[in-house]
């Protein structure tokens, strides 16, 4: 046990710049706490002391914020930064170095018995407020985003975000910046690393509507200069507002 909260304690080092000295994270940080009280009862619900097992972790939960159920299993090096409002499940299955943020919900989405709770693989991240919920795998050094829902397994290395998450191509978005930049049009004023795949997209479609816009305008004007009569029903319509339809998705 000495061993592991030894490796505790340097996981906070490793991983939070606020901490300063060892008897600090010891006696200061919930997470810390919170792992200690979840191995005792770990053990006692391994060794068929349910109720003991339920005690240790209700007393946990009080005095940390943290309801880490006795039955779930937690890797080595495990870092809860923060920690309040951070639930984990009877079935979760935790790796090795994973990582925390307060709010985090590690739920089930079934009331049968039996796995009903996620697993994160090695070197896993959780942003504040996520919820992964029912018996899904999320792979090794993949990260969940701020706030997100997952209900779909994760592959390992991919970042999920949103509600529900939907996993960010990192390669399909960098092609997608730079056809919009050939095009000779930014994303109006919205930051080109916004994390939410499905408003990227939308507005790659904006980008690429305008460009026809434009081009369509010049062909018009084409035909003008060289006296084709255009009047009617060509020039009509209602105007295409790419600022409006952005403020929409973003």
């Amino acid at each position: 046990m000495f061993n592991h909260l030894r490796e505790d304690i340097q996981s906070v080092f490793d991983r939070d710049p606020a901490a300063r000295t060892f008897w600090e994270v010891l006696t200061c940080y919930p997470g810390v706490h919170a792992m200690l009280c979840h191995r005792l009862a770990h053990w006692l619900w391994t060794h068929r002391l349910y109720w003991l097992g339920r005690a240790v972790s209700h007393l946990g939960r009080f005095f940390t914020g943290i309801e880490i159920h006795p039955g779930a299993v937690v890797g080595r090096r495990f870092f809860i930064d923060h920690g309040m409002g951070v639930v984990i499940g009877e079935t979760a299955v935790i790796g090795d170095d994973v990582t925390l943020y307060h709010g985090v919900t590690l739920g089930g989405t079934s009331w049968h018995k039996g796995r009903r709770h996620p697993t994160l693989e090695n070197g896993v991240v959780v942003g504040a407020g996520a919820k992964v919920l029912g018996p899904i795998t999320v792979g090794a050094a993949a990260k969940v985003g701020s706030n997100a829902v997952v209900i779909k397994d994760v592959p390992a290395g991919a970042t999920a975000v949103g509600n529900p998450a939907r996993i960010i191509d990192s390669a399909q978005a960098k092609r997608r910046e730079e056809m919009a930049g050939q095009l000779g049009f930014s994303a109006y004023a919205l930051a080109g690393d916004q994390d939410d795949p499905l408003a990227k997209a939308i507005h790659g479609l904006l980008d690429h509507a305008v460009e026809a816009d434009r081009r369509f305008e010049r062909l018009l004007g084409k035909l003008v200069e060289v006296g084709v009569d255009i009047q009617g029903d060509v020039l009509g319509g209602d105007q295409f507002d790419p600022e409006y339809l952005s403020k929409i998705v973003d």
